[in-house]
This record gives structure tokens, sequence and C-alpha cells, in this order.
């Protein structure tokens, strides 16, 4: 069964005194060949200040560039100090020179959770070429609850270093917010519709119905595109924000067909009362809207040539006139 290791990080800045300083806290003044990185698993570039909300799980990412032995502690927003690696689940915190670790490792019988104030938190880590006495730093911080002042907290710290000479230890740490959990938002809604009605409708690539329609949607931008035989695919972008109804409304465009007409004289070809070319050598390309059209094809000295056609695609159409 895994057991939950809280997580009370570090975020005793707040109230620490003016004159101590995080950096005279956490920073080794002496230069020092070790080095260690420390990092959540929200934040592995060290870019920003990830949030947290109570409860969550955490993971925590360390690299030593040489052998060491990395103590993790985590430092609320009220000062509270909590050692959480070792812990009573993983006494393992020996690292190789270049090795990167993952705490919780894989299939370990814990986990960490965030838990504590809301505010700024911190996970500090300490990297020694020797063994550290973390029990003795359990104990002063101890002594110094609930809060753990800016100077309690250097003493704190000079305990863990002290016996270590100065180049055979440094540190790094690693931030991130506690948060308080936000309310769901509201949902928007969407009202769509087309011309000719009866699109299939596409909400980031999924169909979600045919026009017209309604749907509730959670905030947030969104991808509609719209499908209807005979008609281009088309599409479009929008944001809906908590509350707001949204109208869509979208003229489709046709998709031109072809018609190949073929005649057994040369011909002027009319559709729908407009001349749209003659023919050459008995052939004419048309190309037209989907839909009912009608085709006239006029020859001097033969009978007109008059038929309905419905084009979905490409057709043919042959006209055989014959002569008056």
């Amino acid at each position: 069964m895994k057991r939950t290791v809280a997580l009370l990080a570090l975020g005793m800045l707040a109230y620490a005194e003016p004159q101590v300083s995080p950096q005279r806290i956490i920073v080794n003044p002496v230069p020092t060949d070790l080095q260690v990185r420390v990092w959540v698993d929200r934040d592995p570039g060290k870019s920003g200040n990830p949030t947290y909300q109570n409860g969550e799980a955490i993971s925590i990412g360390v690299q030593v560039n040489q052998d060491a032995y990395v103590y993790l502690l985590s430092i609320d927003a009220g000062g509270e100090i909590n050692p959480i690696l070792p812990n009573p689940f993983d006494e393992d915190n020996f690292l190789r020179g270049g090795e990167t670790r993952r705490f919780p490792p894989t299939g370990a019988r814990y986990t960490y959770t965030v838990s504590g104030p809301n505010g700024q938190n911190r996970v500090l880590a300490v990297a020694s070429k020797r063994r550290l006495d973390m029990g003795r730093v359990l104990d002063v911080a101890n002594d110094y609850q609930p809060r753990v002042q800016g100077e309690q907290l250097g003493r704190v710290m000079a305990i863990v270093v002290d016996p270590v000479p100065d180049r055979d230890w440094t540190s790094d740490v690693a931030f991130f917010v506690v948060g308080r959990a936000q309310p769901a938002p509201r949902a928007g809604t969407l009202v769509i519709d087309t011309d000719p009605q009866g699109a299939q409708v596409l909400l980031d690539g999924r169909s979600i119905g045919t026009t017209p329609m309604r749907i509730a949607v959670n905030p947030g931008r969104y991808r509609l595109e719209f499908v209807l035989d005979g008609y281009e695919r088309s599409g479009l972008t929008l944001s809906v924000d908590p509350g707001e109804t949204v109208h869509v409304e979208r003229e489709l465009k046709p998709i031109a067909s072809v018609l190949e007409f073929y005649s057994n004289v040369e011909t002027i070809v009319y559709v729908d009362g407009r001349e749209a070319g003659r023919t050459k050598k008995g052939y004419l390309r048309l190309r037209l809207s989907p839909g009912e059209h009608q085709v006239v094809a006029l020859a001097p000295g033969y009978e007109a040539f008059v038929a309905n056609v419905r084009l979905r695609g490409n057709q043919t159409l042959q006209a055989n006139l014959n002569r008056l």
C-alpha cells in the first residue's frame, strides 16, 4: 500500500527577518565544484512558478554532477520546515555523479502530496559529499514551531552544513505556489445555423450534430467546421466566455460541378436562359453549381434540344439534334 508524504513546501520567506536573505540561507558562499539541480514536475525547465492545489500529487527531480547525498526539505508559506527525503519509506538518497532521479521513483511505496497554507512555497535540495544529521534539523525546526523566522532558519541550516567542509556541499531551490481551488467556470452556449440547413457540424474535429442546433460548451477557444454534400467545407475559430451565448450563421458555397456536353452538330448552349458557350467539334465543358439546371442547345436548321439536369458532381450530357 502506498503512503502519502505531505509536502509542506518552501515558503518561509513570507516571515523572514529583513536582514536574512534567502540567498544567505541556502547558497554556499564558498565556490564548490559540486552542483545540484532541483525542480518540480510542472516546471522542469525552472522558468516559472507553477501552481498546485492542496491535495494534488507532486514529484521532484534532482540531478548532481558528482557523487553526493541529497536531502530534500520543503518550506511552506508559513515557514514550516519538513524534510521529505530521506523519509521512512525511502532512505536511498545517494546519487551518482551525472545521475538524474525523480522522487518518488517509479514503483515507490509512497507519494508526495501538496499540503499546507496557500502562498509561495519552495523545495530546497542540499547535496553533500558526506552524510548529514537530518534528525538534528527536525529537532531544531520543531523547537521553533509554528513558524521558523529568518535567523532561526539560518541556525537550522548551519546545523546541517557546519560538520561538512564548505567545498563539500551545495544547494538549489525550486519554487511553486499553493493556490486556492477555483470554482468551475459557467458554461457558454453556441447557437449554430447554416444556409442551406442540414450541414454536419464538427467541434474541434468531433461531430456534434447537424444545423440548426444549440449546444452548451465550456468556456474556451474552439474550431467549428461545416460539411454538406455538394458544398465546400468551411470553418471558423471562435472563443466562448463564461455564460456567453454565441450565434454562428454560415452561408455555404456550392461546389462547382462539371457538365460535359456533347452534340452531333455545332450548337450554341444556354443554361438557365443564359448563353453558356458554343461547342467545338461537338464538345463543350461547363462548370455549374450543383442542383437543377435547364440546358438548351440551338443550331440553325435543327430542332432545339432541351434537357433538365440535376447536377451532383461531374456528369455528361449527350444532345442529338434533329433536322427541321
